[in-house]
């Protein structure tokens, strides 16, 4: 196994800029925009449902799922659009679509022109949520790729945090007992979803505008044939030596392949196990369960005692810890390695929702069970995802693919991702209806087992390596 350090390693840390660092930061705007975008509903959805007039159990699941068609969509399309025409014409896309879709969303006067325009955000997710994270990835030097790639996740969380804290600020206090009819008629369900909408906007204009002037890959760039453009924003990232290094090494992976091979590549012997490894990543993120906890709070919090104002404020604790816990990632990352921090969370996770299985168990068969406790095990299952498994695949799935094909390979694994979470968010009620909390809540603790599995057998450290030497060794495995 191939353990070299990035071979301008210490050139990289006396150039080290505020430069590398804006335009990471800038590529992570589209995680922020994917965080509040996907978590925006969760506050919204009463009073829109109320404002629409949605009482059945498809209107309300169709309303809370439909966007994840667009990101499948928007995660497909990603591959072939970035390996084509480079990944800053993907960013930007991704900027406008977040731009248009948070415009009409906060005008519709229908619930089909509703769904539409979520469909459409749905797609700007996907494009950023397999963009954001690969440009970060061949822009960063080794040795602090983890953290800048993390830097994604921060901005997702941070997104989420912000979704939440703006639908509470905007939300109205909500008397108890308000029926579905007198909800119907409150401020809320006739205009303040829409402005939790609408705050969108300012953010992706923000991205818009900072996509514009951010460098194309550097990878993308010799691959393209444009080496002298490769190796000016490789210089200005790292120096002149970690410049001529870097693209030496960039040259070396790519061989004779400088055209896009396209999806067929990746049933290549060599590389179909390393796309198995990252779509399985990809889909134990998600099938871990938190993001149940984030589409479900209501529920969730409701069987554990609490009323929906109390549940508003849960959410925002939620989020709180999300974004705390994000920068413990950050910080370890490229300390720990990303191995041993997928491993603390998958087994964190498992005991985690052992015990509050066990908690909805003992509370179904009438024992009194205070709901902080249930609050408290949330709050840790959070806590252990955001500092493991949310950032941490990001960055894997960013690194382990060869350069040729990273494009697509992402592309198919957030695919993956996408479809993943959509099967977790549509069977939650029926698990939920079938084997209850605690039920639900088991099956998640034995996802997590087998993800440890996955990760104790299959993935390799990555911490400090150069994507190219990361090559070497996964396709010889």
């Amino acid at each position: 196994m191939h353990t070299t350090l990035d071979p301008a390693a210490s050139s990289a840390q006396a150039h080290l800029t505020p430069y590398v660092w804006l335009i990471s930061v800038v590529a992570a705007c589209g995680g922020l925009l994917f965080g509040y975008d996907w978590v925006v509903i969760g506050g919204a959805a009463k009073f829109y449902e109320a404002h629409f007039g949605l009482t059945d159990a498809w209107s309300i699941g169709w309303a809370q799922g439909c966007a994840l068609l667009g990101c499948l969509v928007g995660a497909l399309a990603a591959g072939t659009l970035s390996d084509r025409y480079g990944r800053k014409p993907v960013l930007l896309l991704a900027a406008m679509v977040f731009v248009v879709s948070s415009i009409g969303i906060a005008l519709v006067d229908t619930f089909t022109a509703f769904w539409i325009w979520r469909v459409l955000g749905g797609v700007g997710i996907g494009l950023a949520s397999n963009v954001s994270p690969l440009y970060i990835a061949e822009i960063a030097p080794a040795r602090v790729r983890g953290m800048l790639v993390s830097l994604n996740q921060l901005t997702i969380v941070v997104g989420v945090f912000a979704a939440q804290i703006v639908n509470w600020w905007i939300a109205e206090p909500v008397p108890a007992g308000l029926t579905h009819d007198a909800l119907t008629a409150t401020w809320n369900a006739t205009t303040g979803w829409r402005w939790m909408f609408a705050a969108c906007t300012v953010p992706s204009v923000v991205f818009l505008i900072g996509a514009l002037l951010v460098p194309e890959s550097p990878r993308w760039l010799l691959g393209a044939g444009r080496d002298e453009e490769a190796r000016a924003v490789l210089a200005k990232v790292g120096g002149q030596a970690y410049g001529d290094q870097a693209l030496a090494d960039i040259r070396a992976s790519l061989g004779a392949h400088t055209a896009s091979p396209g999806l067929a590549a990746l049933f290549d012997r060599r590389l179909l196990g390393v796309l198995m490894l990252g779509c399985g990543l990809a889909a134990f993120q998600q099938w871990c369960g938190i993001n149940v906890i984030f589409n479900y709070a209501g529920e969730i919090f409701a069987q554990a005692g609490y009323d929906l104002n109390d549940v508003m404020t849960n959410i925002v604790a939620t989020g709180a810890v999300n974004l705390v816990f994000t920068f413990v990632a950050i910080a370890t990352v490229d300390r720990l390695g990303r191995r041993k921090l997928l491993l603390i969370g998958a087994s964190a996770l498992t005991l985690i929702y052992i015990a509050l299985g066990a908690c909805y168990a003992a509370k179904a068969a009438g024992a009194a069970v205070p709901p902080i406790a249930f609050l408290l095990l949330v709050l840790a299952a959070i806590g252990a995802y955001a500092m493991s498994l949310a950032p941490v695949v990001w960055v894997v799935i960013s690194e382990i693919f060869p350069t040729r094909v990273r494009g697509a390979a992402m592309s198919v694994a957030v695919g993956v991702l996408w479809i993943a979470c959509f099967l977790l968010t549509v069977t939650f009620p029926v698990l939920n209806e079938r084997l209850g909390a605690a039920g639900t809540f088991g099956t998640y603790a034995g996802i997590c087992l087998l993800g440890l599995i996955l990760v104790a057998l299959r993935l390799p450290e990555t911490k400090g390596r150069s994507l190219e030497d990361i090559e070497r060794d996964l396709t010889k495995r």
